[in-house]
């Protein structure tokens, strides 16, 4: 995710996606774009996405098929194949169309990208797309603490919205090359808009009046903050807790209808709902206030008390769903782009809709939040009139409010259908790996084939997003961790016939393939997009779809049991994401120097998963695998 081509591509063709495919330490702030001829430079002196080869596809394609699927699924695919790309057929004419639209396109995937695996998807957002972060635990544990800390968040938001204004944002690079900044200028004043069919995400910094406002949300009642004074600059985070203090004085017990849980619908029911609701002008007019706003603020309550080994998997679903209607999630507007969490007890994070980007803007914008929050306070301002933060009323029909109804329920049983592990893993972290000269990512992803193996005696199609910011307008591709490579490793490990230097020998040789394919994909030479533009081409060519996407295998490649993503930070949190198909796991991690956080979830109902079970299995096999390397002598590696 965060992401939803693995959810849906059974069904339509769509996949799941939120981080780099890299270490952080390979994407470093070298340079600074200060004026927009510049950045529209480097925009455009970035190269274009490639369309692989065919023939290198479907030989990869059968490659990733291996380690998944039966011998006759196999060789049945291998013919359709063989007749896929033979002279004059019809992988060869979709294969041309594709090349066709990738001369005359900045990006042939990512119109198609954001079409097919966000906005044409109708599942809930909720848990299905949009990822949440968990920061540390804040040390105030009271509603005067919530709002300073609150305050502070705002101006760090603003603060770095200098830079996206300016487009002064230092540009990344990743093994000397630079990487597409489009993303970051996306994430703040926007937000989708529910359709029939299909939805829409519109971004308002780009208007020609862009908003001066944030919402706020508290006790599920939403308020327009003005954040900026008339002259331009913007309120200190002083002036900030005051307003804050107004809202919450205004809004101090619950609100009994949670506007906002529309949102968490199923996206034809919502915009069904959207189009009754926004009938009425206050409605229409408080809408778009939310939607225009730079980005919206929830104030939640404390969540119940648990242990603290549960806290943070606590955390997680609050920033995920919000707990349910009985906690915080009427306290969200789902479709924002950007929701930042604060709750009363120092539970923090956000909570992002995915359409517009991926997860390492995100993960850029909360690590400058979180150091500009830990700067000593500013000196207090001198007293200014402020005008009042402007309530937004919604008018609730008996319609309406039977909408409202309705999606409380539905939400309250996906919320109790989630399961939820946060878990730290304190033993050692990408240090381990980097002393023995291996990937660190590449290192966890052979790790989590190992532990999904030992708890289910096979393989799965596992995804790991790939970054594809290399090129103009990139977004993802997939990193298959599952490979030959990877299983033979995960079938010997435990086996107590097989020596201590084969077992490294395989182990290395399955990082070292990851890493290769982590290489292919993030040059834009990985298969899984390039089937998707081949399948989106017969689609819009309204052709019969070719039997290689109505295959037994191809449906088995898609669904992905494992849908990892690696979102490094320099802060100490982790995101989190719902599994995308009904009998998988998300699997979201942030690996640091000296430990590593994990965050995996499953669903309740379904009884083969138990997110517990595999985070156990993930702590052994990390530990385990360490051990193979201590205990076999360095110059076998």
């Amino acid at each position: 995710m965060w992401g939803i081509f693995t959810r849906t591509m059974v069904k339509a063709g769509k996949s799941k996606s939120c981080g780099l495919a890299k270490p952080c330490h390979l994407v470093k702030p070298v340079s600074t774009i200060r004026i927009t001829g510049r950045y529209l430079t480097h925009q455009r002196g970035l190269p274009t996405l490639p369309v692989p080869p065919l023939k290198q596809t479907c030989e990869r394609y059968i490659a990733a098929l291996e380690p998944i699927v039966e011998e006759d699924e196999l060789k049945h695919t291998k013919e359709l194949l063989s007749d896929f790309q033979a002279p004059g057929g019809v992988g060869e004419r979709l294969q041309r169309a594709l090349e066709k639209r990738a001369q005359h396109t900045d990006n042939w995937l990512s119109e198609w990208w954001v079409q097919v695996a966000y906005l044409q998807y109708r599942m809930p957002v909720v848990v299905h797309s949009n990822p949440g972060l968990i920061l540390p635990r804040m040390n105030f544990r009271d509603k005067q603490g919530q709002l300073r800390f609150a305050s502070k968040l705002i101006a760090a938001v603003l603060d770095f919205k200098i830079m996206t204004d300016n487009e002064a944002l230092p540009v990344e690079y990743l093994g000397g090359k630079p990487l597409c900044m489009n993303q970051f200028y996306e994430v703040l004043s926007s937000c989708r808009v529910p359709g029939l069919t299909s939805d829409s995400v519109v971004n308002h910094a780009k208007s020609s009046r862009p908003p001066k406002h944030i919402t706020v949300v508290h006790n599920h009642q939403f308020f327009m903050l003005d954040v900026y004074h008339g002259d331009g600059t913007a309120l200190t985070a002083d002036q900030l807790h005051t307003q804050l203090e107004r809202i919450c004085s205004a809004s101090p017990q619950r609100n009994t209808e949670p506007v906002g849980v529309l949102t968490s619908q199923q996206r034809d029911s919502w915009a069904r709902a959207y189009l009754n609701l926004i009938k009425d002008q206050t409605n229409k007019d408080s809408v778009s206030a939310i939607q225009r706003s730079i980005f919206l603020l929830c104030l939640d309550g404390a969540v119940p008390p648990v242990a603290d080994g549960m806290y943070r998997s606590l955390a997680a679903v609050q920033m995920l769903h919000g707990g349910g209607c009985q906690w915080n999630s009427g306290n969200r507007w789902f479709d924002k782009t950007l929701q930042f969490i604060v709750g009363e007890d120092g539970t923090c994070g956000a909570n992002y809709e995915h359409a517009p980007a991926e997860g390492p803007p995100i993960v850029t914008l909360i690590d400058h939040i979180v150091e500009y929050t830990r700067k000593d306070d500013a000196p207090r301002s001198s007293r200014v009139s402020l005008s009042k933060p402007q309530k937004l009323h919604f008018r609730i029909t008996p319609e309406i409010q039977k909408d409202i109804e309705e999606a409380k329920n539905k939400l309250d049983i996906l919320a109790q259908d989630v399961d939820m592990k946060v878990t730290i893993f304190d033993h050692f972290g990408k240090n381990v790996p980097k002393a023995h000269n291996l990937s660190p990512d590449a290192f966890i992803q052979v790790m989590l084939q190992l532990a999904y193996h030992r708890v289910y005696r096979r393989c799965c199609s596992t995804y790991e997003s790939a970054s594809l910011r290399m090129f103009r307008l990139g977004r993802t591709d997939t990193i298959r961790s599952a490979s030959s490579a990877s299983a033979a490793f995960v079938k010997t490990f435990d086996d107590p016939r097989k020596q201590n230097t084969e077992k490294v020998d395989l182990m290395v040789k399955a990082i070292k393939a990851h890493r290769s394919y982590t290489n292919m994909a993030i040059s834009g030479q990985a298969i899984d997009r390039h089937l998707l533009g081949l399948k989106m081409v017969a689609v819009e060519e309204k052709m019969t779809l070719p039997e290689v996407f109505t295959d037994t295998a191809y449906a088995k490649a898609l669904h992905f049991q494992l849908s990892t993503s690696q979102v490094p930070s320099k802060t100490d949190c982790v995101m989190c994401f719902g599994p995308v198909v009904s009998n998988g796991y998300g699997v979201c991690y942030n690996p640091m120097d000296d430990h590593i956080n994990f965050a995996v979830s499953s669903f309740n109902s379904c009884e083969e998963t138990n997110a517990s079970r595999l985070s156990q299995a993930i702590e052994g096999a990390l530990l385990d695998m360490k051990t193979l390397l201590e205990q076999t002598p360095r110059s076998k590696l």
